[in-house]
């Protein structure tokens, strides 16, 4: 017999398995609608449209746009079947490079961001629930409204304009680091842990005083469901018979919301968690540009605008498969906070 963790093991790789049709039709999809855009790219790198007509094919055929569709998608298929995700015209490089360069820079602000949010939703959601209809639950949720109405753009430049223009608190908003800090030797991607490996600690603050901005400005916007999902588990939680049999036997208040209450609220929030983190790692480009931050989104939103095929197909396909592991991971979770929960 499996023992449980080989069992898991081999659960993971069927879902893995039954999440191929779903990787495969993203290709498909995107690349058919790269097609059908308007505009020709061809004439975008030759020059602009005053470009000769040798030099628009030369560059078609470099591309492989002098082929039909369903050959052109033949040939595309294949190249991913090899690894190889074709070569952006803007860079000049392989868009696995480019995307391999910039991913450690989208996840280091998602994983800062969400981890800003949970620590900041799930203490009022709780707090929120525990004193529903008082002025602490209207506070938490007016904050929660305010939060989804204010879009990212809008709070990561009113931060920039207060804490970089006025207080003069804030590193100038132009990237990971500044130019006056060397870079770590690279070993995770991640510069405020590259930095610490280094023993550099000035440079790790140099790096968390260029993060701290773009992720809070990140995290304002998903603060909202994170908080109102644990508001609405816990108060699911707090009336049922586990709770009012553990408050009858004489458990300490603390020990009831945090050893029952919390831990079965708690796995809506995980399922939320994984949702809001493949969302904001796609949906960050607005802070990505506010705050010149050299991530895949904005290297997408580039290729997007003029018309370079290979990145935008790359980045689709990169973002399902972040979609798809991070679902692998939030249905681990689940296991591990309700063992009656079952990865299939």
């Amino acid at each position: 017999m499996m023992t449980g963790v080989g069992a898991t093991m081999v659960r993971a790789g069927r879902r893995l398995l039954s999440s191929l049709p779903a990787l495969f039709g993203v290709l498909v999809f995107t690349f058919l609608l790269m097609r059908v855009l308007p505009g020709d790219p061809a004439v975008f790198f030759a020059s602009g449209p005053n470009a000769g007509k040798e030099e628009i094919e030369l560059i078609r055929k470099q591309m492989g746009l002098n082929k039909s569709v369903p050959e052109q998608l033949v040939f595309y298929l294949s190249d991913i079947g090899h690894g190889n995700l074709g070569r952006s015209m803007m860079t000049g490089q392989p868009v696995l490079k480019d995307l391999r360069e910039r991913l450690p820079a989208s996840l280091e602000l998602t994983f800062t961001a969400l981890m800003i949010a949970l620590i900041a939703a799930v203490p009022l959601g709780v707090v929120a629930a525990l004193r529903p209809g008082s002025i602490v639950d209207h506070g938490v949720r007016l904050f929660c409204a305010l939060g989804v109405c204010v879009p990212t753009f809008v709070s990561g430049l009113l931060l920039i304009y207060v804490f970089y223009y006025l207080l003069g608190l804030a590193p100038d908003p132009t990237g990971r680091i500044d130019v006056f800090t060397s870079l770590p030797p690279q070993h995770t991607g991640f510069l405020s842990i590259d930095f610490l490996l280094a023993g550099d600690i000035d440079g790790w603050w140099a790096a968390c005083k260029q993060l701290i901005l773009p992720a809070v400005s990140m995290a304002l916007f998903v603060i909202a469901p994170l908080a109102r999902i644990t508001r609405a588990s816990m108060l699911v939680s707090l009336g049922s018979d586990f709770v009012r049999t553990a408050r009858s036997v004489g458990l300490s208040w603390h020990k009831v919301v945090v050893t029952y209450a919390l831990r079965n609220a708690i796995l809506p929030v995980i399922t939320i968690a994984g949702i809001v983190f493949s969302t904001m790692l796609g949906a960050n480009v607005l802070v990505e540009k506010v705050f010149s931050w050299p991530g895949v989104a904005s290297y997408a939103l580039d290729a997007l605008l003029s018309s370079d095929y290979a990145p935008v197909q790359g980045f689709v396909l990169l973002m399902a498969g972040i979609f798809v592991l991070v679902n692998l991971i939030v249905d681990v979770c689940y296991g591990i906070a309700d063992p009656r929960v079952s990865i299939e």
